[in-house]
């Protein structure tokens, strides 16, 4: 009985395979009413363009990401007040579109999700709130801390403002 699924098994692994392998993969997209086919004898030239995917200018709000989105321009340190964080969390914040998204660096681990909100924007300060959400109870989680780069929209510019950087539970 072991022999026959054995045999039954690769059997099955090698016509996936010989059906994968007899496809052409195109590495580009044909032109409007073109043809993506290449005729016999002929030698294809790679396209001048990237077909490399771009990256979304702008993180949405509330979405964790592991990079700080391209454009983005760091806070200076003397405009962040990260007195309120717990020592060795991160302090880096970033400003995007025209200043009116904070990039901040934050801290997550095991099945939590950083999140954030500016809950108070003054003339001179915006407080920023971080938390993150835990696991059902009952749930396994890893024992991983991450650094994710959450967004936060601000009312207007950041500008001349301080950024307070604050934790809940």
């Amino acid at each position: 009985m072991r022999y026959l699924a054995k045999v039954v098994g690769t059997g099955a692994i090698l016509l996936m395979a010989t059906a994968c392998a007899g496809q052409d993969m195109p590495t580009g997209q044909p032109a409007a009413g073109g043809s993506s086919e290449t005729p016999a004898g002929s030698v294809s030239t790679p396209p001048s363009e990237s077909v490399l995917p771009t990256s979304p200018a702008a993180n949405p709000p509330g979405k964790p990401r592991l990079e700080v989105p391209e454009g983005s321009t760091p806070v200076p340190p003397n405009k962040v007040d990260a007195a309120a964080l717990p020592a060795n969390y991160p302090h880096e914040v970033w400003t995007a579109n025209g200043g009116t998204i904070l990039n901040i660096r934050a801290q997550e681990g095991g099945c939590g999700h950083a999140l954030g909100e500016a809950t108070e924007q003054a003339g001179d300060h915006v407080v920023v709130n971080l938390s993150e959400t835990k696991a059902q109870t009952g749930q396994m989680c890893t024992m991983d801390i991450r650094y994710p780069v959450i967004s936060v929209s601000l009312a207007a510019p950041l500008d001349q403002r301080t950024v307070v950087l604050k934790t809940t539970k």
